[in-house]
């Protein structure tokens, strides 16, 4: 990829990546507040401004060098978590299914709304205005599914892990807790082994050809 391709890349990606990861996030803490755990409201995580999400790192830097060594074709990354204190939920156990949920329903209802902005910028007459936004638009379904079913993946600390233990017998759960460590070791040798561009590929693909034809 030359340089004027990364910076156009970058420029389409940016919004839909700022966007899946903030509202990901705060959504972690709103349903955690709605279930009693108020961690994340008294640090002002509840919040749509992403500069109290963002990770140098995992926000800008990864999904850079990610874009770039891949073709613009993948694209993996993080920010910093919310701040969720599972003991603090009402029923710990059951709500800490919910509150892992609401991170990959709120990239599913993003992508949704990236589907609609889609429809806007083919319905309009072509100018400079909706070719930005269809390329805009385009991203941001695909962004908003990658990370949710990237998030989904039943490996800790992802929120598949979080819903799979909260789902599974308490001793199983403590069990499969205490492979925690493990998780990101594991997500990047499944990231540099293209198993994970393997697993995803199809998920995505078939989501973002079935909003289309729902939306458009």
């Amino acid at each position: 990829m030359d340089v004027n391709h990364l910076v156009q890349t970058v420029a389409i990606y940016a919004l839909p990546v700022l966007f899946a990861i903030t509202l990901h996030e705060a959504a972690h803490g709103y349903v955690a507040r709605h279930f009693g755990d108020m961690t994340a409201h008294a640090q002002g995580r509840i919040s749509l401004n992403p500069a109290r999400h963002v990770d140098l790192i995992g926000t800008l830097l990864v999904p850079l060098i990610i874009l770039f060594l891949t073709q613009g074709k993948f694209l993996f990354g993080w920010a910093k978590p919310v701040p969720v204190n599972y003991s603090a939920l009402r029923k710990p156990r059951q709500h800490m299914a919910w509150v892992a949920a609401a991170g990959p329903g709120a990239n599913l209802a993003m992508a949704l709304v990236w589907a609609l902005a889609l429809k806007v910028s083919v319905l309009v007459p072509e100018n400079s205005f909706s070719v930005p936004l269809r390329l805009m638009s385009e991203a941001g379904i695909i962004v908003n599914l990658v990370f949710m079913f990237l998030n989904l993946i039943p490996i800790l600390p992802l929120d598949g892990g979080r819903i799979l233990a909260s789902l599974l017998p308490s001793r199983a759960a403590w069990q499969y807790a205490k492979l925690e460590p493990l998780g990101l070791p594991l997500l990047v040798l499944l990231l540099l082994t293209n198993v994970l561009n393997f697993l995803l590929e199809p998920l995505v693909g078939v989501s973002d050809a079935l909003i289309r034809a729902i939306v458009l």
